[in-house]
C-alpha cells in the first residue's frame, strides 16, 4: 500500500515538474526551434512596433497620472517578458489604456498622485497581480476567460475609451483641475473652467489630433502618433513654447529600468489593493485572450491560454521589480506587429530591446515633448477602443448582448473600473441562465413536400399527434418552462393523444430533466396516448438508460429517424376511424392516399375514450376455438374494406364502422357478438357504443388483426378472376 501510494507521489512529481518546466523554460523551446530566415522579418517588425511604442508608452503614464519613465520601462519589460514566455507569436505585450486607467482608478483612493507611495503601490499591483496571473496558468485555468462575453469585452473598452477621452481634456487645455473618481464631475469642472483654457496648448493639441487623423487617412502605414508628436515637440523647441506655457513631460532618467525599493510590505496595504490585484489580473488576463484570439483567427494559428497566463503573470512581475506598472497584451502594438511581418515571438523581444536603445540615446529629447501633444494622441487612441462597427452588430443582434453590453458601458463609466467588468460577467450569467431557461419550445408540421418538419403555426396539426421540437438542454432550470409550454399546447388541443418530441438539439440532460419527460409522458397515458422520443443523443440516452427512464417509456418508444417515428405513429397508434371520416387535414405524406372524408348526417358521435373494463375482451386462441363450437360467435369485421381484403377472419361480417352505427339493426341481440378491427380501437368505440345502447354479450377481440395474426391465424384473400379465394 505504502508502495503504490510513494509511486502515484513521484508520478504526480514527475507531472508536476513537467507542467512546471514546460511553462517556465519556454524561451528554450523559443530559441531552439528560432529559424535564422525569420530574423530579418522579426527584427523590421520590431523597430515598427518600437516605434509606435514609445510615444504610446509615455501617453500612457499620463492616464495612470505616473511619471513617463514608469511607462517607457513596463514598455520594454513588458514585450521583452511577454514575448518570451507568451504563446502568440503576434502579441504585445506592455502598457495599454485599459491598465493605465485601471491603476488610475486603483491607487486613486490609497495614495496622492505623484507621491512615492502612488508610485510604490503601481509596483506592488503589478507583482501581486503577475502572481494571480501564474497561480491561474499553473493551475489550468486559461478557460475561465471563455466566460467573459465579447460583449463585456466590447462595452467595458468603450467606457474605457470615454473615461480617457475626459481625463484628457484637462491636459488638451491646460485646465487645473484635480484628479477626480466621477467622469461627471470631471466633465463637469472641464466646462466650467473652458474659460481658463491656455490657448497655444489647446492649438498644438488639436494640430496633434488633426496630423495624426490626416497621417491616418493618407498613408495608414506611417507611425502617425510617431510623426505628430516629434511635430509638436520640435515647434516646442523652436517657439520656446515652454516658456509660453505649455506644459512639458520633462526629463527622463537615463539608462536601464532601475530596481525598485520595496519598503516592507504589511497586511493592511495588501487588503487595499486586493480588490484591484484581482481586477488587474483577471482583466489583463481577458483583454490579452482577447487580443491573441483576433490575432489567431485572423492568421489560422492556435496559442495555449495557460502558457499566456503564466508569460502575462511574469510579464507583470518584472514590471513591478524594474520601476514599471501593470501591462496587458495591446491589440494596436500586436495589429501593428503582424502587419508589419513579424513571425515570431523574436518580434516583441526586439521591439522592447529597440526601445531601450532609442531611450538611452534619445532621453534627453523626451524633455520637449508637450503634455497637450500626449493628450491629443490618447484622445485619439481613445476614440478608437469605441468600436462602432462591433456596437452596431452587438445593436442588431441578440437583444441579450446589447444588454450585457450596455451594463458594462454603464457601470464602466459610474462605477470604480474593478467592479465594471465584474458586473459585466454577472450580466452575461444572467442572460445565460435566461436563455438557457428558456429554451425553444414549439409545434412543428411537414412542409408541402413533407420533407423536413417546421414551424408553421398558420397550419392545423394533426388531431391525434402534437410533433414538438426542443432546442436547448433539459435541465433543472429549463424543465417548468418547457412542461409549461407542452402542456399549455395539450390543453389548447385536447384530442390529441399522441406526442413526438424531437430531441436532436439537446445535448444535456440532468434528473429534473427525466422528472419532466416521466410527467409529460403520464399525462398522455391518461389522455389514452402515449409518447414517443426522436433523435435522442447517445449521452442522453445512456443516463435515460441509467436512471431507468428507457424501461418506463418502452424501446419501441425511442425512434431516431423523423420519418420512422411518424409512420409508427400513423400505422400502429393512430386510430384510423379519426384519420378516415373525421380528419380532412391530411397532415401527414401517410395521409395522403386515405380514402376522401364521407359525411354521415345521421352518425351519432362516437366516444374518444373507452373507460377501463367498459368493454369485455376476447383473446384471439379462445375466439377461434369459439368459431369452431357449433354456436359460433357472430364476427363484425368494422374496418375498411381495403384493409379486409388484406386479411380477415373466416366467415366475419364486412361492415365499416360508421356504417354499423348508421345501420345498427345489422347487430343482433340474441347471438354473441365479437367486434374486430385491426388494433382494437375501432372496434372498443364500436362495443362500447352498442353496450350503452343496451345490447349483451358484446366482445372485443384483444389486440384486433394485429394479435390475430401474431397467433398465425390470418386469413388472407386473392381474386383470381373474379372469384374469392380463401388461403389460411
Amino acid at each position: 500500500m505504502n508502495g503504490l501510494a510513494s509511486t502515484s507521489k513521484e508520478m504526480g512529481g514527475e507531472n508536476l515538474w513537467r507542467v512546471t518546466s514546460r511553462y517556465f523554460l519556454h524561451p528554450l523551446y523559443l530559441f531552439k526551434n528560432y529559424r535564422r530566415d525569420d530574423l530579418l522579418s522579426d527584427f523590421t517588425a520590431g523597430l515598427t512596433v518600437a516605434i509606435v511604442m514609445l510615444p504610446q508608452a509615455i501617453a500612457y503614464a499620463l492616464v495612470a497620472e505616473l511619471p513617463p519613465q514608469m511607462g517607457i520601462y513596463a514598455a520594454i519589460i513588458g514585450s521583452i517578458v511577454g514575448g518570451l514566455w507568451g504563446s502568440s507569436e503576434n502579441l504585445v505585450t506592455g502598457p495599454t489604456n485599459t491598465s493605465s486607467l485601471l491603476v488610475l482608478s486603483i491607487l486613486l483612493p490609497m495614495a496622492g498622485i505623484g507621491s512615492s507611495e502612488y508610485l510604490l503601490a503601481a509596483g506592488l499591483l503589478a507583482i501581486f497581480a503577475g502572481i494571480f496571473q501564474i497561480t491561474l496558468g499553473f493551475a489550468r485555468l486559461g478557460m475561465l476567460v471563455n466566460f467573459v462575453s465579447d460583449s463585456v469585452i466590447v462595452g467595458f473598452t468603450a467606457g474605457a475609451g470615454v473615461l480617457i477621452m475626459i481625463n484628457q481634456f484637462k491636459h488638451l487645455f491646460r485646465l487645473q483641475i484635480p484628479i477626480m473618481d466621477n467622469m461627471f464631475l470631471t466633465l463637469t469642472e472641464v466646462i466650467i473652467r473652458i474659460p481658463q483654457t491656455h490657448l497655444i496648448s489647446m492649438i498644438l493639441g488639436l494640430t496633434v489630433i488633426i496630423l495624426i487623423i490626416l497621417i491616418m487617412w493618407f498613408k495608414p502605414l506611417l507611425p502617425a502618433p510617431l510623426i505628430a508628436i516629434g511635430i509638436a515637440s520640435v515647434a516646442v523647441w523652436i517657439f520656446h513654447l515652454g516658456q509660453s506655457g505649455v506644459v512639458l513631460i520633462g526629463e527622463i532618467p537615463k539608462g536601464l529600468p532601475p530596481l525598485t525599493k520595496f519598503p516592507p510590505i504589511n497586511i493592511e496595504t495588501l487588503g487595499e489593493l486586493s480588490s484591484g490585484i484581482l481586477a488587474v489580473g483577471s482583466i489583463g488576463l481577458v483583454q490579452t485572450i482577447a487580443v491573441a484570439k483576433a490575432l489567431t483567427v485572423k492568421s489560422g494559428k492556435r496559442f495555449d491560454s495557460n502558457q499566456e497566463f503564466i508569460g502575462q503573470g511574469l510579464a507583470n512581475i518584472a514590471c513591478g521589480f524594474f520601476s514599471g506598472y501593470p501591462v496587458f497584451g495591446s491589440f494596436v502594438r500586436s495589429e501593428v506587429n503582424k502587419r508589419s511581418g513579424g513571425k515570431t515571438a523574436f518580434s516583441s523581444v526586439f521591439a522592447g530591446l529597440l526601445m531601450l536603445g532609442a531611450v538611452l540615446l534619445f532621453a534627453p529629447y523626451v524633455a520637449f515633448i508637450p503634455k497637450t501633444a500626449l493628450a491629443g494622441v490618447l484622445i485619439v487612441i481613445a476614440y478608437g477602443m469605441i468600436d462602432r462597427k462591433e456596437i452596431l452588430r452587438i445593436w442588431r443582434g441578440a437583444k441579450g448582448d446589447l444588454l450585457i453590453m450596455a451594463i458594462t458601458f454603464i457601470t464602466t463609466l459610474l462605477l470604480p473600473l474593478q467592479f465594471a467588468v465584474l458586473f459585466g460577467i454577472m450580466a452575461s450569467f444572467a442572460v445565460y441562465i435566461l436563455r438557457t431557461s428558456t429554451p425553444r419550445v414549439f409545434p412543428v408540421v411537414p412542409n408541402k413536400s413533407f420533407e423536413h418538419l417546421e414551424y408553421q403555426p398558420e397550419r392545423e396539426s394533426c388531431p391525434q399527434m402534437a410533433i414538438f421540437d426542443l432546442h436547448g438542454d433539459l435541465y433543472f432550470g429549463a424543465t417548468n418552462y418547457i412542461e409549461d409550454k407542452i402542456i399549455g399546447y395539450m390543453n389548447q388541443h385536447p384530442e390529441q393523444r399522441f406526442l413526438i418530441l424531437r430531441m436532436n438539439n439537446v445535448n444535456q440532460c440532468d434528473i429534473s430533466g427525466i422528472h419532466a419527460l416521466e410527467g409529460i409522458v403520464r399525462r398522455y397515458r391518461k389522455r389514452g396516448g402515449d409518447v414517443i422520443l426522436n433523435g435522442t443523443q447517445p449521452n442522453i440516452m445512456a443516463l435515460m438508460r441509467g436512471t431507468g427512464f428507457y424501461e418506463y417509456l418502452g424501446e419501441q418508444n425511442f425512434i431516431f429517424d423523423e420519418k420512422q417515428a411518424i409512420s409508427y405513429a400513423f400505422h400502429y397508434l393512430f386510430d384510423p376511424v379519426i384519420c378516415i371520416y373525421e380528419c380532412e387535414r391530411r397532415v401527414f405524406q401517410e395521409c395522403q392516399n386515405l380514402p376522401k372524408h364521407i359525411v354521415h348526417t345521421e352518425i351519432v358521435p362516437l366516444p374518444m375514450a373507452i373507460p377501463m373494463g367498459a368493454v369485455d375482451l376476447i383473446s384471439p386462441l379462445n375466439l377461434w376455438r369459439d368459431l369452431h363450437q357449433d354456436d359460433p360467435p357472430f364476427v363484425i369485421d368494422v374496418r375498411e374494406p381495403r384493409e379486409y381484403k388484406r386479411g380477415h377472419i373466416p366467415n366475419a361480417a364486412l361492415i365499416p364502422l360508421f356504417e354499423l352505427i348508421a345501420n345498427p339493426e345489422q347487430v343482433p341481440k340474441d347471438r354473441k357478438v365479437i367486434f374486430v378491427c385491426r388494433a382494437g380501437r375501432r372496434s372498443a368505440r364500436a362495443a362500447y357504443y352498442f353496450a350503452e345502447k343496451g345490447y349483451q354479450n358484446i366482445s372485443v377481440l384483444e389486440g384486433g388483426m394485429q394479435a390475430w395474426e401474431t397467433a398465425d391465424l390470418l386469413v388472407a384473400v386473392e381474386t383470381v378472376m373474379g372469384l374469392e379465394v380463401t388461403n389460411g
